[in-house]
Formats: C-alpha cells, structure tokens, sequence
C-alpha cells in the first residue's frame, strides 16, 4: 500500500500564533509547512528555518497546484482578502478569528465563496479545549438535563499594548468574542438579544481610545436560555478562564489551568500555584487539537466544527453589544 504524502501547508503570518500554528504543523505526522509568507523578512526566515520551510511572497502560494492548505494568521485586515483568495483558488482555508471587522464585509466573504468547495475553519479554538470539549459531550448527552444559564469568566492578565487596541475592533470583537462564541456553542440555541454595560477602568489610554477593558454582556435565547459573560483586561493573579453551564439536573464546570498542581499546606492556609500566565500557554492543547481537527477535515473525516457562519454570527453579536452599550437598551439580535 502506498503511504499517503504529507498534507502542503502555506502558513500566512510569523508572528506570535504564527509561531504556535508553525509548529504544530511541522510536528503533526501527516501536514508540512511548504511555504512561510509574513512582510517581515526576518520574521519570515526565522520560522522557515524552524520548520523547514521556504519563504515565498502571496502568488506562489496560490498558484503552487500542489497546496492544500493556507493557514492564515496575518494582521486582520488582510483576512477578508486572503480567504477569498485561498478559498477561490481551490485551496482549504484555516484562518484566525475573525473573518473581518466589519459585518458588511463578512458578509460579502461568505456570498462570494458560497459555492467553494474546499474546506474553511474559523479558529475559535476554545471550542478545542479538552475540558470545554467534554462539557460539551456532557451537555449534548442530557448529563445536566436542560441548559438554563451559562456563565463564562474571561480575563487577561494585563492590557494590551495600545497600539493593539487601536487595530483590534474594541474589547467585543477583539476579546469577548472568543466568549460569545462559546456561549453560542454550549447554549445550543441562537441568542436573540443582547445587553452590555462596560467601562474603562484599567488603563487611561484605552479610555482615551474610547475603547472598554471591564465589561458584562448577557445574551438571552428566545427559549428563555442565558448566558453572562465578564471581560476584565487586567487578573492580577494570571489569565483567568472559567465556565460553567447550568442545567434542571445539575451543573458542569472548568476551572483555571495551574503552573504545576503543587500545592503548600501549612497553619496558616493553603497556598496553590496561580493560573497559567496567558493564552498560548493555556490554550496549547486547544491549538494542537485544533489543528488535528482541521487534518481530519482535509482527510474528509468530518466536517469543519467552527465555519465562516460561526465567525459571522458572533460578529454580529459582538456589534449588538456595543449597540447596546452605545444605547443603554437591550438589543434585539
């Protein structure tokens, strides 16, 4: 029998999730890094050489006949663009959240690759998460009976550097919006409402802005169904995620990922080790899950978990929230 090649990848940004998507891929058995694509010369050569790659510019990767896959984790501005290019050239698209900033675009990216064929995954990859993903099992297999409230507790250890926050959409598209998918993901039913108080009040500079970094935003489902989500921009003690979903019969939890599980016992109290320090340590087995579901779509083992509608309907949530937050009223999505 004859073995099956490796899966070619181009891999579109060498920067930080770059980095994590990189190696993934390099380590993966059946997928390899073929090309690397990043502005940044430097950026660009660094991770080639890391995963035996070759730095080319754009045309290559979309007229090479032999490529599979693109992975896209540029700047989001070039998102839109790069997955209509991909996707139109017949190549499966993997891109990071999200598609764009703008719905009008989204939507726009979702008509004109309607017909495509290949596969397209949005990386919401909490959804990934090995606990996240057996609270869903468990959810889906009637062990907490009726969902009724889902709550999600979403903070980073400090601010972002401000020139992030200019770029990044605001606090809701940016950040919540890993949250408002999840929500969207265990609730089971499609929210159909929104209200969001919000404030400024870890950094001045994201107040002048005129972004939010402390936040609450509960969806409502027409079945009666909620979820809450809070946002902080700043955990003192570490990156604090947890979750927990509600039920008639009971209830499911996560709760935060230590350093090391040692733990010091002595009579004055008990002392454990804090959170992991920030998403690419947290999430390292939501990224390395992620993309063993994405191979799994490409061998034609199953359908793409998270789809460019995912991307679009949190989109559109996200932006009923700053209505909201704009109006003081709750908005009805």
């Amino acid at each position: 029998m004859e073995a099956r090649r490796p899966l070619h990848v181009a891999l579109i940004g060498a920067g930080r999730i770059g980095k994590v998507h990189g190696m993934n891929i390099h380590h993966h058995p059946d997928t390899d890094v073929r090309y690397v694509v990043d502005p940044y010369a430097e950026a660009a050569q660094s991770l080639a050489d890391s995963v035996s790659a070759t730095v080319v510019d754009l045309d290559v990767v979309f007229n090479d006949e032999h490529l599979d896959a693109v992975v896209i984790c540029s700047a989001t501005p070039t998102h839109s663009d790069l997955i209509e290019r991909g996707l139109l050239a017949g190549k499966a698209v993997f891109c990071e959240k999200p598609i764009d900033l703008s719905i009008e675009r989204v939507n726009t990216v979702l008509a004109k690759t309607r017909d495509c064929k290949a596969p397209f995954l949005i990386g919401f990859n909490r959804r990934f998460d090995p606990a996240a993903a057996a609270m869903f099992q468990r959810v889906q297999a009637g062990d907490i009976g009726d969902v009724e409230l889902v709550t999600i507790i979403s903070k980073d250890p400090e601010p972002p550097p401000i020139d992030y926050v200019r770029v990044s959409g605001g606090l809701f598209r940016d950040m919540s919006i890993h949250d408002i998918d999840m929500a969207r993901f265990m609730l089971g039913e499609e929210p159909s409402s929104v209200m969001a108080t919000a404030a400024a009040l870890t950094s001045p500079e994201i107040a002048t802005e005129g972004d939010v970094d402390t936040a609450c935003i509960t969806l409502q489902c027409p079945s009666g169904k909620i979820a809450v989500i809070t946002n902080s921009r700043r955990a003192s003690f570490g990156y604090d995620q947890r979750m927990e979903v509600h039920g008639s019969l009971g209830s499911l939890r996560t709760d935060n990922v230590p350093a090391t599980t040692l733990v010091l016992e002595r009579a004055e109290g008990v002392r454990r080790e804090p959170p992991l320090n920030f998403f690419i340590e947290r999430y390292q087995d939501a990224y390395r899950l992620e993309w063993q579901h994405f191979v799994d779509v490409l061998h034609g083992k199953c359908a793409p978990l998270v789809t460019g509608i995912d991307g679009q309907k949190a989109l559109l949530i996200a932006d009923a929230a700053y209505e909201s937050l704009k109006t003081g009223r709750r908005i009805s999505i």
